[in-house]
């Protein structure tokens, strides 16, 4: 504990485990990013725990030197809870990937959010179960071919910052694995968010999904296709930024214009990520099968609330002072039965 926080590095956050994933898997990209971020958060290793599930993502708790549980499938949510409750002083990351957070731990994920439980929740979304060979997920885009759908998957896509955002979340963000200073930056915005902060982390799989966001990451085409946003600047993209986003004021619904054509930039929508509805306009964009969107990555809503942890303990304090501290032993020992007043 006499070491000083702030000579730790990368190697500090390097576990001795063999990392075991799939050659060119984004995951490591990720993995590689946190924990050369870890160490400018100014904190000893012994405060941050990883809180993973079931899934490719959930090997992460091993190949990070600091606090783990790899625990069950989808509740990493609720484990993470009792982590924090436990000892508030934690920094608590929940890692989870689309399948583990949207699927089984739908419910988990959709709490813990509502609850505004001071937790930093990153998922990987590949769009695809990677772990049990190739299964559509429930970010799987509609025509999405698998072991479970070799015909083309039916079903209409969840966006997970949708989700999010429905679920009560009061920070939701975006951004994508081998963008390490955009990742880092996002990361960090979350980080210092007091209360439950959701980032979704596009990845890639290279063997069952392989390509899914080329789109989004292909440096010579990416301007067309994702918007990088930011708090009171336009929504605007495109190699020459000429292309931006609209509100339609008689349908209600995002347009993508030209600008200078058939759109000035004054009529181009300004990022304002405290206001929900624009945030959960944006944030749906790009995860349909609707062509022409763009998919916005940054701080998509950034709006704090009251958040679990704090309150209840508040709580327990006024408790603690309307009535004495009570003697649980004494209690056990009193008899049979005791009367609850």
């Amino acid at each position: 504990m006499n070491q000083a926080i702030n000579k730790l590095t990368l190697k500090d956050y390097t576990s001795d485990q063999e990392v075991r994933w799939c050659p060119g898997c984004g995951d490591y990209a990720i993995l590689k990013t946190i924990q050369k971020l870890m160490p400018e958060f100014d904190q000893p290793k012994e405060n941050q725990v990883f809180i993973s599930g079931i899934g490719c993502s959930s090997r992460f708790p091993y190949y990070m030197n600091t606090y783990g549980f790899h625990t069950i499938h989808g509740r990493a949510p609720a484990i993470a809870t009792g982590v924090k409750l436990a000892n508030p002083e934690l920094d608590v990351w929940v890692i989870t990937g689309d399948g583990d957070a949207l699927s089984i731990g739908g419910n988990h994920t959709l709490h813990v959010l509502r609850r505004n439980v001071d937790l930093n929740i990153l998922l990987f979304n590949n769009e695809i179960y990677g772990l049990t060979k190739g299964q559509y997920s429930p970010t799987s885009k509609v025509g999405t071919r698998s072991p479970s759908t070799p015909q083309g998957s039916i079903d209409l896509p969840l966006s997970p910052c949708a989700v999010a955002l429905g679920s009560g979340a009061a920070f939701v963000a975006r951004s994508i694995d081998t963008e390490m200073k955009h990742l880092s930056a996002v990361i960090k915005i979350a980080h210092a968010h007091k209360g439950a902060s959701f980032v979704e982390i596009l990845q890639n799989c290279p063997i069952y999904n392989d390509g899914i966001f080329e789109n989004i990451k292909n440096k010579k085409i990416a301007a067309d296709f994702r918007v990088e946003i930011e708090h009171g600047q336009p929504l605007i993209f495109g190699k020459e930024n000429t292309k931006g986003i609209r509100l339609n004021r008689e349908t209600l619904a995002l347009e993508v214009v030209t600008i200078g054509e058939d759109c000035p930039l004054e009529d181009v929508l300004i990022h304002d990520q405290t206001n929900l509805t624009l945030a959960q306009l944006i944030g749906a964009m790009g995860s349909t099968n609707d062509e022409g969107f763009p998919v916005a990555v940054g701080v998509i809503y950034h709006n704090p609330k009251p958040n679990y942890v704090d309150d209840l303990f508040i709580q327990r304090e006024r408790l603690r002072q309307d009535k004495d501290k009570g003697n649980l032993n004494a209690l056990l020992r009193s008899g049979h039965t005791w009367e609850v007043a």
